[in-house]
């Protein structure tokens, strides 16, 4: 039962934090959306992966390796969204 419990929310959290990713590559803008997040949760994210290897819990080193690469896609959409919209300001100039 101990394990269901943390796969089941691991699969919560990607579910969620995926979403809001998709969501603002959909919605094609990066505004309200600080990179700086992105950087800090993939570098907490990458150290409890270490962690969880470390104590050996592969709930937690799937979770937080997911969580990394989950925070390195919502880097780069930002990087590139917010790249666009300054072109397109240039652009509209």
């Amino acid at each position: 039962m101990t394990e269901i419990i943390g796969w089941v929310s691991s699969f919560i959290l990607f579910l969620t934090v995926s979403r809001q990713i998709y969501k603002q590559w959909k919605a094609g803008t990066s505004e309200g959306v600080s990179i700086g997040l992105f950087i800090g949760q993939t570098a907490a994210s990458l150290g409890f992966a270490v962690y969880s290897w470390l104590v050996w819990n592969p709930v937690f080193i799937f979770t937080n390796t997911v969580m990394v690469l989950n925070g390195l896609v919502g880097f780069f959409i930002s990087l590139y969204l917010k790249k666009h919209e300054s072109l397109q300001t240039e652009s509209s100039t």
